[in-house]
C-alpha cells in the first residue's frame, strides 16, 4: 500500500486531470486504486498481457490485509500496443491464457452461486467472460512466441473479461474456485508463480470437479505453452494439496463448488493426481 499512498500524494501535488497506469500488473493496479481514492480518471497501458487486471475495475495490491482483489475503477481507456506486448517475455502471454481460460469455471461457480443462493446473477455478462475463455481455446494455435496475431485474440479476451466485471459490477464472473485456489497457494507456498500460470492449474482441477471435461483446458495450456503440473511452476506437490483444502476458506461468502464439494486432504490429493497436476 506504500506506492498506492506515494501515488496519492504524487495526485494530490500535481492535481492530473487523468492517471496514465503504465507496465505489468502491479503498476496498473497502483494506478487504478490511487486514482479511484483520488476520484482522478485512469487509462491503462499494458506492456504485458498477463492477466485481465488491464481492463477490470479491481485491484490486487499487497498489504491491504486481503489474498484478493478489491474494488478500485475501470479504466476510461484501454491502449495496447502489441509491439510493446510482444517484447516482453513469453511466459507472461502464456500466463494471460491461464488467467482468461478460468472463466470456464468461474462462470459456473457463479451460476452455482444463484441456483444455491439466489446470488445477482446476469446471463449476458456470464457469456461474455466464458466466450472470452472459448476464443482461447478455439484459436489456441494462433497463441505462440513471436505471434502478433496470438497476442491479439488473447486481448481481445482479456478486454472482454474486463468489460465482463464492469457492466456485472462484481469478479464472480472473471473468479471463483480456480482464483480461489490461486490465492490460497499465495498464502501457504513459499514461492509464487505467476497469476495465470497458478489460475490455469486450479481450473484443471475445478473443471473436474463441476464434472466437465478437463482435458480440453489442459490440453490448450499446453498448446499454448502454460504450465499443467506443480512442476512445471516450480511448486512442490504438498502445497498444491494444502491450497485445495484451505481455497473455501479465502472468500467464505463466495459459495462455489468447493461449498458443493468441500475437499479434505485425501480428496485433494486424489484431485491432483487424477488431473494430472501433481505427479
Amino acid at each position: 500500500m506504500s506506492d498506492v499512498r506515494e501515488a496519492e500524494g504524487r495526485m494530490r501535488l500535481h492535481k492530473p486531470q487523468v492517471v496514465f497506469g503504465v507496465g505489468g500488473g502491479t503498476k496498473i493496479d497502483i494506478a487504478k486504486l490511487s486514482s479511484a481514492n483520488q476520484r482522478v480518471p485512469f487509462i491503462s497501458v499494458p506492456t504485458t498481457a498477463s492477466h485481465d487486471s488491464m481492463a477490470s475495475p479491481f485491484a490486487s495490491i499487497k498489504g491491504t490485509g486481503r489474498p484478493y482483489s478489491i474494488k478500485a475503477q475501470s479504466p476510461i481507456a484501454v491502449i495496447a500496443d502489441t509491439s510493446i506486448i510482444m517484447e516482453a517475455p513469453y511466459r507472461f502471454t502464456a500466463s494471460g491464457c491461464g488467467d482468461v481460460i478460468s472463466k470456464i469455471t468461474s462462470t459456473l461457480d457463479w451460476k452455482l452461486a444463484h441456483e444455491r443462493r439466489e446470488e445477482y446473477y446476469a446471463q449476458y455478462t456470464s457469456s461474455l467472460a466464458s466466450m472470452s475463455a472459448r476464443h482461447i481455446i478455439e484459436n489456441s494455435s494462433l497463441i505462440k512466441p513471436g505471434s502478433e496475431e496470438g497476442v491479439r485474440v488473447l486481448l481481445e479476451a482479456l478486454v472482454s473479461c474486463g468489460v465482463a466485471m464492469c457492466i456485472a459490477g462484481t469478479s464472480k464472473p472473471c473468479s471463483g474456485s480456480e482464483h480461489l485456489f490461486s490465492h490460497a497457494l499465495d498464502l501457504v507456498a513459499p514461492r509464487r508463480a505467476l497469476h495465470g500460470e497458478q489460475c490455469g492449474l486450479g481450473t484443471i482441477m475445478m473443471a473436474a470437479l463441476h464434472g466437465i471435461d478437463w482435458r480440453v483446458i489442459r490440453d490448450t495450456l499446453r498448446i499454448v505453452g502454460a504450465p499443467t503440473t506443480a512442476e512445471e511452476i516450480g511448486i512442490e506437490d504438498e502445497y498444491i494439496i494444502e491450497a485445495l483444502v484451505k481455497a473455501r476458506e479465502i472468500r467464505p461468502e463466495r459459495y462455489t463448488i468447493l461449498n458443493e464439494k468441500p475437499l479434505t486432504y485425501r480428496s485433494a490429493k486424489m484431485l491432483a493426481e487424477e488431473t494430472g497436476v501433481i505427479g
